[in-house]
């Protein structure tokens, strides 16, 4: 069955609205693969070209993306599956068929939020993805996002940091890391979440694929936070399918002289909510799900003060206290008789050398290390994100961070 299922959805020369229609007439894909051209020419409005498009019967691709997937591990939903989304199931242009990697959260029964923004990102806008993302999850929701850099990043990395589960929309095949810095950030999410996307694997991250996976993106949300976003901006587009699709929007209040929030800003003069923390939108839920909404504040956990450092002991020490004036042999005149463990960075490479070596244990701003270390602003906050996921970085309240 799944095969033909992936054989409709790549089917060309019929628009996504058309191969709708035809299930309206045919109670599966398998039916129409072997329907007779007679029993097309009685459905309304048929024309020539999608008659000759349903006469190609290869399967020989269908049987490669379905060997792939396994090999992958990655399953299928088509829109017959009981299992598929509600949400985005009720949208008109709703996917045939959705790859998965990872467990699927129940986008069904618990609230989701899609939060976007550009990725051109702000130190400011940077942490308030971080930060609201997180304390959405605390709340029982679902955090959704793209997998671009910027906004969508830091709202994973930040839903991540919670423990709850994370879903990143993407806009090419599942084995397609894009954009390559967020391939540790993307294992992570299979881990604690999924990946999904409407395309086979092998296809690339097009520029067109962008638009059609907001609306998925959209799709399986109850609604959608823009936290920054220019007057040009994919995040609009989301923001766009997102009301067309009847879902909420939500925005975050930006600098008025900044173009990153022109398009955001300009949201919240027509239908948007201007929201200051999670629970601003969290609450808007209650009611729809009582038992899994509740007020929470994550703050306890993902932003505590900088614990103290582990030392030890050198073994050459007697074990009486010397003092201070007294030196030993072990000692220079410029480093304490104690010698700090530091963590393995030979995983590391020279740029994420470079800015994880700028980190103290004092919090600090990323503007600072950016200064600093001369790395370009994006990198740098890519650079920061993998570094927080694998456990060297913490993250602050204001967008500042110290070494773990």
């Amino acid at each position: 069955m799944l095969l033909y299922w992936i054989w409709f959805a790549e089917l060309e020369n019929i628009q996504l609205w058309q191969k709708h229609i035809l299930l309206q007439y045919f109670s599966d894909p398998e039916e129409l693969y072997h329907g007779r051209r007679e029993a097309f020419l009685e459905i309304p409005d048929m024309t020539e070209s999608i008659l000759n498009a349903l006469q190609d019967k290869d399967l020989s691709r269908c049987h490669r993306i379905l060997r792939v997937c396994h090999e992958k591990n990655i399953h299928l939903l088509t829109l017959g599956d009981e299992s598929y989304p509600v949400g985005l199931r009720n949208t008109k242009d709703a996917p045939l068929v959705l790859y998965v990697k990872g467990t699927l959260p129940d986008l069904n029964h618990t609230p989701s939020i899609a939060i976007v923004g550009t990725r051109q990102a702000t130190a400011y806008g940077m942490s308030v993805s971080h930060r609201i993302a997180a304390q959405i999850s605390t709340c029982g929701g679902i955090v959704l996002s793209g997998g671009a850099t910027g906004n969508d990043t830091m709202a994973l990395s930040g839903a991540l940091s919670t423990k709850m589960p994370v879903v990143a929309v993407l806009a090419g095949g599942l084995d397609v890391v894009y954009p390559k810095s967020n391939s540790a950030l993307f294992s992570q999410i299979e881990k604690q979440g999924c990946l999904i996307s409407q395309y086979p694997p092998g296809t690339p991250h097009y520029r067109w694929n962008f638009p059609v996976r907001n609306r998925v993106l959209s799709g399986l949300s109850d609604g959608v936070l823009v936290v920054e976003a220019p007057a040009k901006s994919g995040a609009l587009i989301t923001a766009s399918a997102a009301l067309e699709q009847g879902r909420d929007i939500f925005v975050i209040p930006g600098n008025i002289d900044n173009p990153a929030c022109a398009g955001s800003n300009a949201l919240l003069q027509d239908q948007a909510t201007a929201v200051l923390s999670g629970w601003d939108i969290m609450k808007e839920y209650s009611a729809l799900y009582p038992d899994k909404v509740r007020k929470a504040q994550p703050s306890e956990t993902l932003y505590r003060e900088p614990e103290t450092l582990l030392v030890a002991t050198p073994t050459t020490l007697p074990k009486e206290k010397k003092p201070r004036s007294e030196k030993i042999p072990v000692d220079k005149e410029d480093k304490s008789s104690y010698s700090v463990i530091e963590p393995d960075l030979s995983a590391l490479d020279a740029q994420e050398k470079a800015v994880f070596l700028r980190l103290t244990t004092q919090p600090q701003p990323v503007d600072e290390i950016i200064s600093q270390t001369g790395i370009p602003s994006q990198k740098v906050l890519s650079i920061l994100t993998m570094l927080a996921i694998r456990g060297l970085v913490q993250n602050h309240p204001g967008g500042l961070v110290s070494r773990k």
